[in-house]
């Protein structure tokens, strides 16, 4: 398996890339994610999935390692192939689809152009436990806003709650709650679970 390419850019579309590599121009299909990541760049390295088919081999590229292991975990779903996941991850990002997943949001998933309700439903059996235990995915979850959390952590503990309760409690309301824009938001809704 290729693990990574690394390179210059010689071609970049919001699709896909062509790294020249010692020579060898390797297209790399890619998300609207790692596109908006790698614009600006004239060199990078892709961390790599490499797909064999009876017909084709094909290159998928990521920017950062969550992003595919979250590629991986979704193709592991029946029904949902490379371009689906692909197509999946450049709707949203990496702690939106995992976060929809984790709180089990049809309505986001279904959003995603050719995601029906059955596919949406099929995801979340599938990847619900999966990616709640992916630490990685699920510390990703919580960056809503890392500043309103670190500042509600912060005036919790001042207010004289153990820091561990306080950091399970934000996690929690961020992970399942509405999309929370305020401190003072995060604060009254962690007081009451407090």
């Amino acid at each position: 398996m290729i693990a990574y390419i690394e390179g210059l850019l010689a071609e970049k579309t919001p699709t896909y890339v062509i790294i020249d590599n010692n020579g060898i121009g390797y297209k790399v299909n890619i998300s609207l994610n790692t596109y908006t990541k790698i614009n600006s760049y004239t060199s990078c390295k892709l961390l790599t999935y490499l797909s064999i088919k009876e017909d084709s081999h094909t290159l998928y590229g990521f920017a950062e390692e969550s992003e595919r292991r979250l590629f991986l975990n979704l193709i592991s779903v029946s029904g949902v192939g490379n371009n689906t996941a692909l197509l999946i991850l450049s709707s949203l990002t990496t702690e939106e689809v995992a976060q929809a997943i984790v709180s089990e949001n049809v309505k986001l998933l279904q959003g995603i152009k050719g995601i029906g309700s059955k596919t949406a439903q099929r995801l979340i059996v599938d990847l619900k436990d999966k990616l709640g235990k992916d630490i990685t995915l699920r510390e990703a979850a919580p960056n809503i806003g890392s500043t309103i959390r670190t500042e509600a952590l912060s005036a919790l503990t001042s207010l004289g709650f153990s820091k561990v309760s306080v950091e399970k409690t934000l996690d929690n309301i961020i992970r399942k709650g509405p999309s929370i824009s305020t401190v003072e938001d995060l604060i009254k809704m962690a007081l009451k679970n407090l």
